[in-house]
């Protein structure tokens, strides 16, 4: 423990730098003014609304498991499943290339993608994982989940028929660093292409990205308090402009929309970052959103078909119910979870051959001794 005497020199020290600071926060609310646009009120809307998202093993865990194996599973709002896989970070990657794409026949929504995209392996499609021999790092399967999940909203929209009008909500925001070079580019033109068709047929799909977390909205946070901002009594969205966005991220291409003419291309993003307020209180929760940036003219739709699935939200107050039912779909839990840990060790007693019974031993051993003095 900190000594009295130190305790006090270091909150004397504390008082004296957040004087010096104080400069900083206002520098931020003079930001937040400039860069903020002002709140407007979100009318209600009808449209359906359904969500998507994907989970793993690092989700679900799993007690016994020395090969790290990874649950790649991706379901919606409706507990429709688009994915189901099971990959470990030793995984032979071009026999997994070969499970999606193989002789330019695609086999998967991933394939189709990879198709589209003119890659044939997987190592093609993103930076972050090695082309063999190289060692793999076992990161590259987050990786792989990310790039499926994009695969799945892609062929969603290229090639789901919808009885009316939609809005899809993506997990998270609409921008991305896995892909190679300017794939994510030209996978952000073919969403784009598909939309158009969809319209063609008259039917309006939108997609919308929200996320619990921004580091936008964490360093602006009390500056929009402090300066009253969407402090309203409805519900409200309001404009974040690139600058703010470009203050908030170390790497200012996260934060670089197609508006911007010069300089590098946009190679990351498909998104426009809006804060919103689906509550009708001034404490009710601000989430960041993105909106596609061919979509911004429809910000007040879209907002407006979100806002009653979203104050029906539930256990996440004003949080999109349709991207909490999805999780809570794609979750393993209770009885699917002792089906899948079961399933994992049945597939090593197999691998064990003469060797198995181990695993009876192994069962009786206190996998965690230190739980009873520390739990």
């Amino acid at each position: 423990m900190i000594d009295p005497e130190s305790m006090a020199q270091l909150r004397k020290e504390l008082r004296e730098r957040m004087v010096e600071d104080r400069k900083l926060l206002e520098e931020l609310r003079a930001e937040v003014r400039s860069g903020l646009g002002g709140a407007r009120r979100i009318m209600p809307r009808q449209t359906t609304a359904v969500s998507l998202v994907g989970t793993d093993g690092g989700n679900n865990r799993v007690e016994f498991d020395p090969f790290m194996a990874q649950l790649i599973r991706v379901v919606d709002s409706s507990n429709n499943e688009y994915c189901l896989e099971v990959v470990t970070p030793t995984s032979d990657l071009v026999a997994l290339s070969k499970r999606h794409l193989e002789d330019g026949s695609a086999k998967s929504p991933l394939g189709k993608m990879m198709k589209f995209l003119g890659v044939t392996f997987l190592w093609e499609l993103s930076p972050m994982i090695k082309k063999p021999p190289a060692t793999p790092s076992p990161s590259w399967v987050q990786v792989y989940r990310e790039l499926t999940e994009w695969a799945v909203l892609f062929s969603l929209l290229r090639e789901k028929d919808y009885g009316t009008d939609t809005v899809i909500v993506w997990d998270g925001l609409l921008r991305s660093k896995v892909f190679s070079t300017t794939l994510f580019a030209d996978l952000r033109k073919g969403i784009e292409e598909a939309l158009r068709a969809q319209k063609a047929k008259r039917r309006n799909i939108y997609v919308v990205g929200v996320a619990k977390h921004s580091k936008v909205l964490q360093r602006y946070r009390l500056a929009m308090m402090l300066e009253g901002t969407m402090r309203t009594d409805y519900p409200c969205y309001a404009d974040v402009s690139r600058e703010l966005e470009q203050n908030a991220y170390v790497w200012s291409e996260y934060a670089r929309g197609g508006e911007v003419e010069t300089g590098e291309v946009n190679k990351f993003v498909a998104g426009k970052m809006f804060f919103v307020k689906f509550g009708g209180r001034p404490r009710d929760p601000i989430w960041p959103v993105d909106l596609l940036e061919t979509q911004l003219s429809d910000a007040q739709l879209i907002f407006g078909s979100l806002l009653a699935d979203a104050i029906e939200g539930f256990p996440v107050p004003f949080y999109p119910r349709c991207l909490q039912r999805a999780h809570e779909n794609a979750a393993l839990v209770d009885f699917d979870m002792d089906i899948l840990q079961q399933g994992i060790v049945n597939a090593i007693r197999e691998s064990l051959g003469e060797s198995a019974p181990v695993l009876d031993e192994l069962a009786l051993i206190d996998a965690d001794p230190a739980g009873k003095r520390y739990g």
